[in-house]
């Protein structure tokens, strides 16, 4: 059996607004909106469907597995918007970054509050 992720919802204060947060950090497009939804598509195939709430956000965790060259390019990105950035998942290093397993890992808010990781090494592959 084959399993495979293929797209999970991402609560938001306004879709639109955030969709393009994480495409333009990524370097990826937005997607037409459907339905209800603005997906924004991982090279993996896996979308993030962003769907407005006017409830309390229950912030989440979404990590991107990202070469270097491109570790690069998307740190600059944070650092140019300003983006508080840390080392650790809890906040509790601001301003760093990891280099756990032998990558580089980075962590920073989106604007409802979910937290984003890019990372260069999956956790627990050595290094």
């Amino acid at each position: 059996m084959t399993v495979q992720l293929n797209h999970t919802i991402v609560a938001a204060h306004d879709k639109h607004a955030s969709a393009h947060f994480l495409a333009d950090l990524l370097g990826l497009p937005v997607s037409p909106q459907y339905g209800p939804f603005v997906p924004v598509e991982i090279p993996n195939g896996v979308t993030l469907d962003y769907m407005d709430t006017r409830d309390e956000i229950t912030p989440q965790h979404y990590a991107f597995l990202v070469t270097e060259d491109d570790f690069d390019t998307i740190f600059t990105r944070i650092r140019e918007a300003g983006l508080t950035y840390w080392a650790d998942p809890f906040h509790h290093r601001p301003g760093e970054i990891n280099h756990n397993d032998g990558g580089r890992g980075a962590y920073f808010d989106d604007p409802n509050g979910h937290r984003l990781e890019i990372l260069t090494r999956p956790y627990g592959s050595g290094g």
